[in-house]
């Protein structure tokens, strides 16, 4: 099959996963050509019957904002036309689900017949799509793709209870490569960062203030206090300062690490002992899920879709929101004693086994062939 996926290039989660889902078909001889507007981070150009569509937007003076949905539109109608492809699958809904539309009604009337497969990630529905001048396309775009698809469950009632859809949402997870992670801690790495033996916990996040980052700071306060401790931060965003701010305010600064953004986190992640999750919302948790396939267990909130990934005193702890005291004494439950945290350790990553690529990809393929065979039935009583 041939398949054109568009994403988001950048660290986010739906990039991540869609990058991941295209090399994984291409694993299995499927043809793969990724639409954005850069090489997405994960993709690995080596990798055969892979191939990288640049959606470049000239720089006129009459726009204040450039129209990418419109540029993004012919070049789906380009890509389609001459690769031959069978379908395009689009991971977040803005703007690449309505870009997705157009194309399809314009390479209609040139006799060329394209599915398209909406796939809902998290904050095109709960966050950026509760903006009502977003709400009747993305309506519209759900309601017109050939299947839509969402990474939760929780999504999937968010998606019904913000949006008058009437239509199926599938739900298809968010999934990793189990192979990829380590489970055991890199010796250069756990001597760099915990150089006396400290605990190390860790967290990944865009520092958007939906993932509570300060929360983050307060439960690793609060487990310093009471153990030898060390705090990796993984990633940027807008409530770094406000981090660095507070940790120089408590004195911790020497042993928090601010690491910046990383392309794979994999090797530093799984030289840790605690992932800590505090977000006041989450359609999914990818982040978490890769701390479990490292063998890391989790501290987190039990709040949208996280619960459906971490498994409650199996692969970590689950707290209300906000509930920094709760959050503490969880984490120190679980780094409590060598048994214990060996394990939680164990549940986590067989709890993330879960959501291997291989259970999952089936699932997509399976939806591959419905969507384009439900065309091709749809041409035929035409």
């Amino acid at each position: 099959m041939r398949i054109g996926i568009v994403c988001y290039p950048t660290f986010g989660g739906s990039g991540v996963v869609a990058t991941e889902l295209g090399l994984a078909l291409a694993g299995e001889g499927h043809v793969v050509h990724f639409i954005t507007y850069d090489r997405p981070v994960r993709l690995d150009p080596r990798i055969a019957n892979v191939f990288y569509h640049e959606v470049r937007v000239s720089d006129y003076p009459l726009f204040d904002y450039q129209p990418y949905e419109l540029v993004l539109t012919s070049k789906l109608v380009d890509v389609v036309m001459h690769e031959r492809l069978d379908l395009l699958h689009v991971h977040y809904a803005i703007p690449h689900a309505s870009a997705a539309w157009m194309a399809q009604q314009i390479l209609q009337a040139k006799g060329i017949r394209i599915p398209f497969i909406t796939t809902l990630h998290g904050t095109d529905i709960t966050l950026v799509g509760r903006d009502p001048s977003f709400e009747p396309v993305i309506t519209f775009a759900m309601e017109h793709s050939t299947a839509v698809t969402a990474v939760s469950e929780s999504l999937r009632k968010d998606t019904y209870e913000h949006f008058p859809v009437h239509r199926e949402i599938q739900v298809i997870p968010n999934f990793i490569r189990m192979d990829r992670y380590a489970s055991a801690a890199n010796p250069q790495l756990r001597e760099r960062f915990a150089p006396r033996g400290e605990k190390l916990l860790v967290h990944v996040s865009n520092f958007r203030p939906v993932k509570r980052v300060m929360d983050v700071l307060k439960v690793f306060t609060a487990v310093r206090e009471q153990m030898p401790a060390r705090l990796l931060l993984i990633g940027d965003g807008p409530d770094r300062h406000a981090a660095e701010t507070y940790c120089r305010a408590n004195g911790t600064c020497n042993d928090v690490l601010f690491l910046g953004k990383m392309t794979d986190p994999e090797a530093v992640v799984a030289s840790c002992d605690l992932f800590l999750l505090t977000s006041e919302t989450e359609s999914f948790g990818l982040a978490a899920l890769e701390a479990m396939a490292c063998g890391v267990p989790v501290v987190s909130t039990n709040t949208g879709g996280t619960p459906e990934v971490v498994e409650n005193g199996v692969a970590g702890l689950m707290n209300p929101v906000g509930d920094v005291e709760a959050m503490t004494r969880n984490a120190l439950t679980i780094l409590g004693s060598p048994a214990s945290l060996a394990n939680f350790r164990e549940g986590a990553r067989r709890s993330a086994s879960r959501f291997d690529i291989a259970r999952v990809l089936p699932r997509y393929e399976a939806l591959y062939a419905e969507v384009v065979e439900q065309v091709k039935v749809d041409g035929i009583h035409q």
